[in-house]
This record gives structure tokens, sequence and C-alpha cells, in this order.
């Protein structure tokens, strides 16, 4: 941890992973006004935000495996060049249409560096040096993430929705300089020279199936999309267990520790995709705030994420995960119950603030010890594969929870935009959302032990 090149890896994972993030708090303090800029739908509004998440999902466990195969610096360099050149494409869309498009290619770019950037952290650093580097890591990178809000209002109000994705451009650049200069390369010497795009296919297919089913629910073709879905998913798990070499061996489910970690974050993340996306369209769309004000709104979760998220990784590390990864999401649940009191009229102090530092307390309990214990219950070999599953699975969440729960809550068509009908939905979301945050802590309760290491 105390070394240049520790402070080099932590550096480019932190900017890399940092610019995904950023880039989807962005993205959704600035939909209404891409709404309204270009003509777009509710349904075109969650492809925007889906189409990034369903591309990211179906083919991040394909990135891991590259990146075992090829080198995770080298392959978290081709991904972050390649996010840059999928913003910029995004941020000259002139239609609906387009940005999906471009949202996708984006998400082609986050499939190749988001589980690399966790991938170098575990192949770099010494085991013991691991928990305080990934909360390190997920204390900076939850910065970007809180902070997105803030920049995207920010420049929705005093330049263009634009800039929200052209602004990736200079923060690639910088995160290929420091990896390429300081970061040193590491891969699994066994990984296979073949690759499982059967697989990959499949995936897609079946959470691509499932999203439009969820999204265009009412229609014929979603009948058929469910179809879809359900037979991809059955032929995935097909494939992978009698496939020689798949994209994701399925043994690594033997381990009771990392298949209950990743049932909770599927859990909490779909969740907080709901979350994020309901929250600054209340804001903005009840309360009367503008995209400025409504992304400030979350600053003060960017100051309990820098100095608490770190401190959560360390208290794993001594007392184990299971306390800090139930207690987390409990918490968090007890915030987005506080999230029932924005409405209009609104009091910052007294309904918002206390919603998010709650949120953000229970947010930075949580998410060191989540990730050191997936990556912990894996064999080191697999670290792509094990950071590529929890990112996949964090992704499928965020992705099946905003393409069902507008509809679920009664949402269609341009109600996003009616102060009336999108307040009375919101309510119904955010007691969803509390219910899935505390099944998440009590699974982990039940299920999260000291993850045992795969050398025995």
């Amino acid at each position: 941890m105390g070394t240049s090149v520790g402070r080099a890896v932590i550096a480019a994972a932190t900017l890399g992973s940092g610019m995904a993030m950023l880039d989807g708090t962005v993205v959704n303090v600035a939909l209404r006004t891409i709404g309204e800029r270009l003509g777009a739908s509710l349904h075109q509004l969650q492809w925007i935000t889906n189409a990034y998440l369903l591309a990211l999902a179906s083919l991040i466990l394909l990135g891991g495996s590259f990146g075992d195969r090829f080198g995770r610096r080298r392959v978290f360099v081709i991904g972050v060049v390649w996010f840059a050149a999928a913003s910029t494409l995004c941020g000259l869309a002139p239609s609906p249409d387009v940005l999906i498009a471009a949202r996708a290619l984006q998400g082609v770019g986050g499939a190749l560096l988001t589980p690399g950037s966790l991938a170098m952290i575990q192949g770099a650093f010494a085991p013991d040096d691991r928990a305080p580097a990934i909360g390190a890591w997920s204390g900076l990178g939850s910065i970007a993430a809180a902070i997105g809000p803030f920049l995207g209002g920010a420049l929705v109000d005093y330049a263009s929705w634009r800039w929200i994705f052209l602004i990736n451009v200079p923060i690639a650049a910088l995160t290929v300089l420091v990896a390429v200069r300081a970061v040193p390369e590491t891969r699994d010497p066994g990984a296979s020279s073949r690759f499982d795009l059967a697989g990959a296919v499949l995936a897609a297919m079946a959470l691509g199936g499932t999203t439009y089913a969820l999204i265009e629910w009412g229609a014929l073709a979603a009948v058929v999309a469910v179809c879809v879905g359900v037979l991809a998913g059955v032929g995935f798990v097909v494939v992978e267990a009698h496939q020689a070499e798949p994209m994701l061996p399925l043994g690594i489910f033997r381990s009771a520790t990392f298949s209950a970690s990743n049932l909770m974050t599927l859990l909490v993340y779909g969740a907080l995709g709901a979350i994020t996306l309901f929250v600054v369209l209340q804001l903005q769309t009840v309360s009367g705030y503008s995209p400025l004000v409504a992304g400030a709104s979350f600053v003060p979760m960017t100051v309990i994420m820098l100095l608490l998220a770190p401190q959560g990784g360390r208290l794993s590390q001594r007392i184990g995960p299971r306390i800090p990864m139930t207690v987390g999401p409990v918490v968090m649940a007890g915030g987005v119950l506080l999230m029932l009191r924005i409405g209009s009229p609104v009091s910052y102090l007294f309904d918002v603030l206390p919603a998010v530092v709650v949120f953000g307390l229970g947010l930075a309990l949580m998410v060191a010890p989540l990730t050191a214990t997936v990556l912990a219950a894996a064999p080191d070999e697999h670290a792509g594969i094990a950071s590529g599953v929890n990112n996949a699975v964090a992704r499928a969440g965020s992705l099946l929870a905003v393409a069902a729960l507008p509809i679920a809550v009664g949402l269609h068509g341009d109600e996003y935009a009616d102060a009336a009908v999108f307040g009375g939905a919101f309510h119904r979301a955010m007691l969803a959302c509390a219910v899935l945050l505390a099944a998440g802590g009590l699974i982990s309760w039940i299920a999260i032990r000291r993850p045992e290491r795969a050398e025995e």
C-alpha cells in the first residue's frame, strides 16, 4: 500500500472504474433534460440507461477472461480507450436511437475495463494488503459515483447535456497515462487461449430478452422476448456446464460464500440502480429542483464514502465480513425509507439530508467488505472471472430493476414528467427498494462467513 507502484495501481483502477461509475450517475441526472431535448419517451429513457447496462452485464465475464489471458492492464487500457471513443459518439448523438446505440458501445468498453480494475489490484497486491487496497479503491471510486449527480447537474445547467459524455475523454487520457507508465502487468498463466463465444451470445440473449420484456411489458413482442430470455438462460447454463473451457466455470459457485455474496449483490445493486434513477427524477419533477441542485443533494454522501469506505474494509478484516455486509444494507434500507419524505414542498435539511447521510453510512460500511469477500472466496488465478461475475451480477441487478420497477409502480409513456403521477410511483418504488436492501442484509446474516481461500 505504501509503495509508488501500489499507489499507481489504485490510481489507475480508481480512475477507470470511477469514470464508468461517474458516467452512470451523471446520465441519471440528465435523463429528464435528454428526454426534453431529444423528444424521448420513458421507454427510450430506460433504454438509454439499460443499453449500457445490458452490454456491460452480458460481456463483463468475457472481459474478465480476456484480462486473465492477455494481461489485465492491457485489456483495461483497451477498455478505457474504447469507452472514451463511445462516449464521444454519445456526446454527438442527434436522436434517442443513436444515443441508445452509442450507450451500448460504451457498455462494451465498460465490460473490458471494469473487471480489469479490480483484477489489477488482486493480482498486484500482497494478500494482507488487498482488503485495504480494495477499501481505498471502493472509497475513491464511490466518490466518482457520488459527485456524478453534482457534476452532471452543473454540466446540464451551465453547458449542455452532451458534456456529460464528452467529459470522459480527458479522464480516459489520464487513466491510460498512469496505467501504461506505472502499473505492472499481471495475468493467469493457466488461462485458456480459447474463448466461450457461445456462452457470451447466450448471456446477452438471456439478459436482452428479459430486459426487453420488462420494459415493453404488455406488448405481444414482450411474450416472445420472455421465451427467448428463458431459453437462452437455460442454454447458457447447459453450455457452461459442458464446455471444456467455459467463460463462467460453474464450479466457482461451489463456494457458499461466493454464491451468497453474489445473490446479495443482485438484490442490493438492483435497489441501488432503481434508487439512483427515481430519486433524481423525484427531486426534479416533484420537488422542483434544477439538475444542479438535485445533483448537489448527494454531496454529503461523497464525504462519507471518502472518510469511511476504507475503514469498512479494515473493519471487515478484523471482525469478518458478516456483520458489515448485514448491517450495511439494513442501514441503507433505513435511508431509503427516509427518502419517502422527499416531495413537494421539500426541506433539504430535514427531508433530503438525513436520508442521504443514513444511506451513505450503510453504503460505506458494505461496499469494501462485499468486494473483498467475493474476490477472497475465489482462487487468485480466477481474479478476473470472480471480479467479472460480481460486476455482471451488480449490473444485471440494476438492469432488471430499472427495466421492471417503472412499470411495476405504474409509470408509462411520458408520465415521468407528470409530478402528480410520478410522486405516487416514487413512494411505491422506494418501499420496494427498501425491501430488496433488507433482504440482502438477511442473506448476508444467514450465509456469509469468512471466505475460505482455494489453497486447500
